[in-house]
């Protein structure tokens, strides 16, 4: 059976930071969960390379648009690499095939497409138009990028939105095209309410010249947030290779809450204008700040994801993402904290877990427990977590087999039972204490993937040997 989950495609203009580590361990989550219930899985990430925001960073440069975002996206492929993503497809909108593949797009649409004059307040730093209500309720100026909105007029492509608005409500409200969490599904039905606007979705070429030129009209270039969304179907090979027609429509699509608009709204109506199906899922996450503020290069505070898997290891980046960023809304990021949770919940709890457990085999067992069963411990939680999205909720579970093992050893005391020489009720503890853990590392498979196939290892060698190497060393914290 299919399965297709993708990221969003980051903007190439700026080395990845945690909040898209975020974003592609998610998926990553949703990806590897999928493949352990046997489904064949497509997982694609990749790179939004055109756009004003790219063309002017390189011509500050003084190099050719291209040359940049080959090695900005180098940075993305190096992040997933480090971060153990485990995507199978990696686009770039500057792929010659995405380009000819969205000039279809572009085709397929022309329908609802026309030409008119427009005018309107535009934000560089995000590629897009605000209307005049939410400029004035900014104060004039972006939010993000703390810029006043520039006045755009030049003559451009529409888009029919407003022809798809009742549809796209339609499915939003009987949950065939579902947003995740609920509040976000709440958010953008707010949006749809009063209706849907037309959107321009081209820039004079003499203007922007980097970007996919649209077809029949070389003075015009496909509008960047238009041509990327195209990404989700142009990776699968849309209109007429055969995993477009596996895979489509997207399980999951995995995404920050800032493109929520585009991706709830204008990227359906797209889909609707091509008559094809909407995705089946939407998950939106929030965003990290660090220690209460926003991350800013002024200010000092720009957490980089190589640096915390350099020190702690990718699968302890990720435990704090998926378990202390909350799924539902916005989190916090600081060493302190961070620190606290490898120190305590990893090293302590899990790894201790572990470390005893398998001490205790070899040393009164000589490592032989004869064939282990995987423990059964109740999983409904877990999975009805990952179903929704709720990743922490999911490790929250998992965390209480963990605990409940650790009180299990306490109470039990195996050491205490080897010494009164009782081997059949020593057996039967140990054995318990080894299929607990077995399930707790098929059950953090998605989460923490290295830790897993460290205990799945030691626990199925003959005879059961220590790992290799600690799972989560100790490691002391420099004083900020």
């Amino acid at each position: 059976m299919s399965y297709y989950i993708t990221t969003s495609i980051p903007y190439a203009n700026a080395d990845p930071h945690i909040g898209f580590a975020l974003e592609l361990i998610q998926a990553d989550v949703l990806a590897r969960y999928a493949r352990q219930q046997g489904h064949d899985v497509v997982f694609s990430t990749g790179t939004d390379e055109h756009g004003t925001k790219i063309y002017e960073k390189a011509q500050e440069k003084g190099v050719d648009p291209h040359k940049l975002t080959d090695e900005m996206s180098q940075n993305f492929r190096d992040l997933a690499e480090v971060l153990n993503s485990s995507h199978n497809r990696f686009i770039r909108t500057t792929d010659k095939e995405h380009e000819s593949r969205a000039q279809k797009i572009w085709k397929a649409l022309e329908k609802d497409i026309y030409k008119a004059q427009y005018k309107g307040l535009y934000c560089v730093g995000c590629e897009a138009y605000v209307t005049e209500a939410a400029a004035k309720e900014n104060g004039g100026e972006c939010p993000t990028h703390q810029k006043p909105y520039e006045v755009l007029e030049e003559e451009n492509y529409f888009f029919k939105l407003s022809k798809y608005s009742d549809d796209i409500k339609a499915a939003i409200e009987s949950d065939s095209f579902d947003v995740l969490p609920k509040h976000r599904k709440n958010e953008i039905l707010g949006v749809l309410k009063d209706g849907l606007e037309d959107i321009s979705i081209s820039r004079p070429a003499d203007k922007l010249p980097w970007g996919v030129p649209v077809p029949g009209d070389k003075k015009q270039v496909m509008y960047v947030w238009f041509e990327a969304l195209m990404n989700y179907i142009t990776v699968l090979g849309y209109p007429d290779q055969k995993d477009f027609k596996d895979f489509w429509p997207a399980d999951v699509q995995v995404i920050g809450k800032d493109i929520l608009r585009f991706h709830a709204a204008i990227w359906p109506g797209m889909l609707l204008g091509l008559g094809i199906e909407l995705p089946k899922k939407l998950y939106v996450h929030g965003f990290i700040y660090v220690a209460g503020q926003k991350m800013s290069k002024s200010i000092g505070n720009v957490v980089h994801p190589k640096e915390v898997v350099k020190q702690y290891g990718a699968d302890a980046l990720r435990y704090y993402l998926l378990g202390h960023i909350p799924s539902s809304g916005d989190g916090d990021f600081t060493w302190e904290k961070f620190h606290d949770a490898y120190t305590n919940e990893l090293g302590n709890e899990l790894g201790n877990a572990v470390q005893r457990t398998i001490v205790m085999i070899v040393k009164y067992k000589h490592g032989q427990l004869g064939k282990l069963a995987r423990s059964q411990h109740d999983e409904a939680k877990y999975h009805e977590a990952i179903e929704y999205c709720q990743f922490d909720k999911a490790l929250e579970a998992v965390w209480k087999m963990i605990r409940g093992l650790n009180q299990y050893i306490e109470e039990e005391k195996p050491w205490q039972i080897a010494k009164e020489g009782d081997a059949q009720q020593l057996e039967a503890v140990l054995s318990h204490q080894a299929a607990s853990l077995m399930q707790i590392a098929d059950l953090l498979t998605p989460f923490l993937p290295e830790t897993a196939d460290a205990i799945k290892q030691a626990l199925s060698a003959e005879p059961i040997v220590l790992p290799e190497r600690t799972l989560f060393p100790r490691i002391e914290r420099e004083e900020e």
